[in-house]
C-alpha cells in the first residue's frame, strides 16, 4: 500500500462528511508525523510533503553522514558506507535525504495510521457539527424524520447530521412518519461523551417567533417588534407586538388580509389559536388586552404580582378560556397572578369556595380555582362534562363536589 492508496481509501468518507481535501491532507500530515515520531523518536528531521491537488504525499528522512563506526542514532545518522550506496560521491558531514514508503512502516503501523485517520476525521466532523449548530440556536431548520421512538424522534438534516426532538418538545397533536419533512427551531446544543447533541423544538416560543418572521415581512425587517410570546403548545398562544412606525398597524400586519398571514402559522402549529395583541407598558391596559376576548368591567391591582379583575357572568368563561388556557397565558404574558371575580359575587346567595375546606380537600379546591372558579355558584354554572374536561378530577370526585355545593343552597 502506498500513501495515495491510503488517502484515497478515505475519499468516500471525506465526501460524505463534507471535509475539503486541503483539511484532510493536513490531518493526514499530522497523523503521519505522529507515527514517524513513535518510530524514530522525533519528527524534526522528517519532511512530510503534501500535495492537495494530486491527493498524495511524500515522506523524506534527513540524516547526517558519519564514519561507519560512529553511528549513535540511526534515526538521525547514517554510516558513510550506507550513504555511498545511495550516491557514490557523498562525504562525511553531508546530509542524506531518503524517501520513506508507506509499505516500509509495517502492517501494524499502517493499521494504526488508518485508525488514527478515521478518528481524527470523525473528531473534526463532530466539531464542525457542534460549531455549526451552536451558532444556529434559535433558528428554524428543516429536516427529514428518520427514526421514531417512544420518547423522541431522530431527524436528519440536509447534510445527514443526526438531530433529535424529544417528546416534550413536540406539539401534543404532532404526528410524524418516517420520511416526513419537519420544521423546528434549534433549541439547544450540548456535548455528551464528546458527541454533539442537537435538540430541536416545536413548542419553544422562539419557533413561533421565527414563523412570524417567515410569514410577516414587517417582522423580518424589524418594522414590527415581537415583545413577548407565551404558549400552550397546540392549544393557544398570545403574541404581544409593537411598531415604532405609527403608519403600521402591528396586529393587522401580523394577521394579514382575512387572516392570510396567520393561517399558515396556525396550520404549522396544528391549529394552535394565536391571539395577537398590541404591546403596552401600561400594566392595566396590557392585562385588559391579554384577557381578550373577555371584556373587563373593573380591575384592582393589588401589588406587583397580583391583580383582581371583575367581569359580568357571561364574560367569565371567555376570560378563563377552554381548559383555562386563556387566563394562564394572560398571567404569563403580563406577569401578574390574575384573580377572576364575577360582578356581584359577594352577594349573599353565593359562597366562597374556601368555606368548604372542611368538606372538600384543599387540592380539589385548588384545581377548581385553577380554572377560574372562586365560588360555589361559579362551579355549579359549569356542566359536569366541562368540569371533567377542564380539570384533572375524576368523574366521581366531580359528582361528590357538586353534591356538597348544591346542598349549600337547598
Amino acid at each position: 500500500m502506498n500513501a495515495v492508496d491510503l488517502i484515497e481509501s478515505f475519499s468516500e468518507f471525506k465526501e460524505m462528511k463534507n471535509i475539503d481535501r486541503g483539511t484532510m491532507m493536513r490531518i493526514v500530515e499530522d497523523v503521519f508525523r505522529s507515527t514517524l515520531k513513535k518510530k524514530y523518536g522525533t519528527d524534526e528531521n522528517v519532511d512530510v510533503i503534501v500535495n492537495p491537488d494530486k491527493g498524495d504525499l511524500e515522506i523524506w528522512l534527513n540524516r547526517e553522514i558519519v564514519p561507519d563506526n560512529e553511528v549513535e542514532d540511526e534515526a538521525i545518522q547514517i554510516a558513510l558506507t550506507e550513504a555511498l550506496k545511495i550516491e557514490p560521491d557523498f562525504e562525511v558531514g553531508e546530509e542524506v535525504s531518503q524517501e520513506i514508503k508507506v509499505k516500509d512502516f509495517g502492517r501494524r503501523n499502517i493499521l494504526s495510521l488508518k485508525q488514527n485517520l478515521q478518528a481524527r476525521l470523525m473528531e473534526l466532523e463532530k466539531d464542525n457539527v457542534y460549531n455549526k449548530y451552536k451558532e444556529r440556536v434559535g433558528d428554524i431548520i428543516t429536516g427529514e424524520v428518520y427514526q421514531i421512538w417512544k420518547r423522541e424522534i431522530l431527524i436528519l438534516d440536509d447534510d445527514g447530521n443526526e438531530l433529535i426532538m424529544p417528546k416534550s418538545e413536540q406539539i401534543p397533536s404532532d404526528y410524524f412518519r418516517k420520511g416526513d419533512t419537519i420544521r423546528a427551531v434549534v433549541s439547544k446544543v450540548d456535548l455528551r461523551n464528546n458527541n454533539p447533541i442537537i435538540v430541536l423544538s416545536r413548542t419553544a416560543p422562539e419557533f413561533l417567533e421565527r414563523l412570524f418572521e417567515l410569514e410577516v415581512p414587517e417582522v423580518f425587517d424589524g418594522l414590527i417588534t415581537i415583545k413577548k410570546i407565551v404558549r400552550e403548545p397546540g392549544e393557544r398562544a398570545k403574541v404581544a407586538v409593537e411598531s415604532y412606525d405609527d403608519r403600521i398597524d402591528p396586529v393587522g400586519a401580523c394577521v394579514g388580509m382575512k387572516g392570510s398571514r396567520i393561517h399558515g402559522i396556525v396550520r404549522e402549529l396544528r391549529n394552535e389559536n394565536i391571539d395577537v395583541i398590541n404591546w403596552t407598558a401600561n400594566s392595566q391596559l396590557l392585562i385588559q388586552r391579554a384577557l381578550s376576548p373577555a371584556k373587563i368591567t373593573n380591575m384592582v391591582i393589588k401589588d406587583d404580582s397580583r391583580v383582581e379583575v371583575f367581569l359580568k357572568p357571561d364574560q367569565v368563561s371567555l376570560a378563563i378560556g377552554k381548559g383555562g388556557h386563556n387566563i394562564k397565558l394572560a398571567s404569563k404574558l403580563t406577569e401578574y397572578e390574575i384573580d377572576v371575580y364575577r360582578e356581584g359575587s359577594e352577594d349573599i346567595d353565593d359562597v366562597d369556595l374556601d368555606e368548604f375546606v372542611d368538606e372538600i380537600d384543599g387540592w380539589i379546591l385548588d384545581e377548581l380555582k385553577s380554572i377560574g372558579c372562586d365560588s360555589a355558584r361559579s362551579v355549579l354554572e359549569i356542566s359536569k362534562t366541562d368540569l371533567v374536561k377542564r380539570t384533572d378530577l375524576e368523574t366521581e370526585t366531580i359528582d361528590e363536589v357538586l353534591k356538597i355545593l348544591k346542598s349549600e343552597f337547598e
